[in-house]
């Protein structure tokens, strides 16, 4: 455990993986605040974020801390195993889910941004309709900042950055499919528009924070209760997200799933939970559920293996486990330092990009998923060990 001079706790699952000081400081800063308690969990894909520490579980008694969250509310897993492999090239299946989910970002997102739908399909638009639109008025009728000018247009699909859809082989040599992505434009349209109420509230009550990214929502006050509300619809619409991709790669690659296999999780939301007999507000950044026997999937990187995991339930970590495998250097240092060569070795028998848009993503970026997995045993059991073939990014 470390202690930090106002007296902030951390307990730590970092064993045998590498932790930048930055880090450290980082979550030293939140574990000092004064709602904190009784202590941050650091998993051990920890690595700096903004606002907050990924890989980190905050405790916080009656406050909400919108940035720990992040902007990219719900942005978690699904899986699903299929029946019979697909009947076609490796090749030839990145083809049909690149051609059936939209991804990737161009025209700063708006008209004709190739990551979003022109023709909104007819799946897309019933769920929207009957899951999602009755929420979002009501959302935006309650704050109207947190309207977003496209949220049907990015329903179903992927975006940029880490998320991914991958086709899996188990060790136990049944095929996966493997998503990971969050609440699109209209969750991070909630997350801006509350960070900047909190530092506004910060401002009003004079209340000055070392760090002025974890500035917070007292319970008791019209902004938590619109940011509650406003995540709540987030974490729905990025759970809809999924689901709509997986429905549409399922059908590109002409197959069937076992609908009991299903797994989805998120590893950027906060919800009450009960620990230490107290009721809690606990904040997973970059960090999944683990209460005993939930089930979840940590995934390595675009050349690693990912993991499905049973959870053990552990109180220290707050019935939590790592998100990934955590960054070992920003995407700017990764551009600079991981060659061509590095990434094409790195993706050998993956039919993915190989090209300098991805170099941030590569291997060196991150840590090593095996080291990660080996500090939490205590944490979570696996229970498949899943190797990508096809791996489509934005």
């Amino acid at each position: 455990m470390k202690a930090f001079k106002h007296g902030g706790l951390i307990k730590a699952w970092t064993e045998g993986v590498p932790v930048e000081d930055g880090a450290w400081d980082q979550i030293g800063r939140v574990a000092e605040l004064p709602f904190v308690e009784p202590w941050v969990a650091a998993m051990p894909d920890v690595h700096i974020g903004m606002g907050a520490t990924i890989g980190s579980v905050i405790p916080t008694n009656n406050v909400l801390i919108p940035a720990a969250v992040g902007v990219d509310i719900g942005c978690g897993m699904r899986a699903v195993r299929i029946k019979n492999p697909p009947n076609m090239t490796a090749s030839a299946m990145r083809f049909a889910i690149e051609k059936a989910v939209p991804h990737g970002r161009t025209n700063n997102g708006g008209l004709g941004d190739r990551g979003a739908w022109g023709n909104i399909p007819s799946d897309v638009q019933e769920a929207w309709e009957e899951y999602l639109e009755p929420g979002y008025l009501a959302l935006i009728d309650k704050n109207p900042e947190f309207s977003h000018n496209r949220p049907v247009n990015q329903l179903g699909t992927l975006g940029t950055g880490n998320h991914f859809i991958e086709v899996c082989t188990s060790d136990k040599a049944e095929t996966w499919l493997v998503i990971h992505s969050g609440s699109r434009g209209a969750g991070a349209r909630i997350a801006s528009v509350s960070i900047r109420a909190a530092k506004a509230l910060m401002k009003k009550f004079y209340i000055e924070l070392e760090d002025p990214s974890l500035a917070y929502l007292p319970e008791g006050t019209i902004e938590c209760a619109q940011y509650v509300m406003g995540m709540m619809w987030a974490l729905e619409y990025a759970k809809w997200n999924r689901n709509l991709m997986m429905l549409n790669v399922v059908k590109a690659l002409d197959v069937d799933y076992y609908p009991a296999s299903c797994i989805d999780c998120h590893h950027n939301f906060a919800q009450r939970e009960r620990h230490y007999g107290k009721m809690l507000w606990i904040t997973r950044k970059g960090a999944t559920r683990a209460g005993l026997d939930d089930q979840g999937i940590i995934p390595g990187n675009m050349g690693a293996k990912s993991y499905i995991f049973k959870g053990m339930g552990n109180r220290e970590s707050f019935s939590s486990c790592s998100h990934g495998a955590g960054r070992t250097m920003s995407r700017t240092a990764a551009r600079q330092v991981i060659t061509i060569e590095d990434h094409l070795e790195a993706t050998k028998g993956v039919e993915c990009r190989k090209d300098e848009g991805v170099l941030d993503e590569s291997s060196k970026a991150y840590k090593d998923i095996d080291a990660v997995m080996a500090a939490q045993d205590d944490l979570i059991e696996v229970v498949h060990t899943l190797k990508q073939f096809v791996n489509v990014k934005g």
